[in-house]
């Protein structure tokens, strides 16, 4: 069956992601066309060991949340996937995800591959499976700093860390005075651990000291490099 041809928004998605970059036009297109879009609502599940996949997935629009569940309930984020990425079942790539979940943070858009055109258009490209390593490589770090800090850091101490993360990422994207972080206070606390209720606690203490200024659905960190610090980095 022959497939739908790439369209310019189609291919503004692989243009978007590091591991094309150099790629020509026409090999863009050529993976563009086999990774149709695929819209996900804030809350929406893509993924988990209910509904596992073998597909991966080219995030283009919304942030990602990628975790898992101990036997006692509690959850662990174990990475924050941000627009011009990749993940997904990633045992196509040789990192086993099948017990974990994937959660849309906000209105999600992603380019969705099966397995077969993985195998096709990313790892037999060296380009691009050197790549592909190098983020898995960036995400084992980031899963066990993660997992320190779920150890060894307090609660505020670990609030602290995701808003720095996160206000790195939109450092480029903010106008006027601080960085703003499209976050609940349930979202944080599902990202750190904690409950709602103590999230919104450490929240309020922060931006009475002038750190953050809080707002519907959102966090404007006001002083990135005092929260750096209380993170304890």
């Amino acid at each position: 069956m022959e497939r739908a041809a790439a369209t310019g928004d189609d291919i503004w998605c692989m243009a978007e992601v590091d591991i094309f970059a150099d790629l020509s036009e026409a090999e863009m297109e050529a993976i563009a066309a086999a990774a149709p879009m695929k819209a996900y609502s804030a809350g929406e599940l893509l993924y988990s060991p209910h509904q596992p996949v073998e597909t991966l997935f080219i995030l283009k629009k919304g942030r990602v949340r990628i975790f898992r569940v101990s036997p006692e309930g509690r959850a662990l984020t174990t990475a924050l996937i941000a627009p011009g990425t990749v993940f997904g079942e990633m045992v196509l790539l040789g990192q086993q995800m099948h017990d974990h979940f994937a959660e849309a943070l906000d209105a999600v858009v992603v380019c969705v591959m099966s397995r077969a055109d993985v195998h096709r258009f990313l790892l037999s490209d060296p380009r691009i499976a050197m790549r592909i390593s190098e983020i898995l490589g960036r995400r084992l770090a980031e899963l066990e700093r993660r997992l320190s800090d779920a150890v060894f850091k307090s609660v505020p101490q670990r609030i602290a860390a995701t808003l720095a993360v996160l206000a790195r990422e939109q450092q480029k994207r903010s106008l006027g005075r601080g960085v703003q972080v499209a976050l609940t206070h349930e979202q944080i606390a599902a990202l750190t651990g904690t409950s709602r209720e103590t999230a919104t606690k450490v929240l309020g203490e922060y931006a009475e000291r002038g750190l953050l200024r809080l707002g519907r659905g959102k966090v404007t960190v006001l002083d990135p490099g005092a929260i750096t610090a209380e993170a304890g980095d």
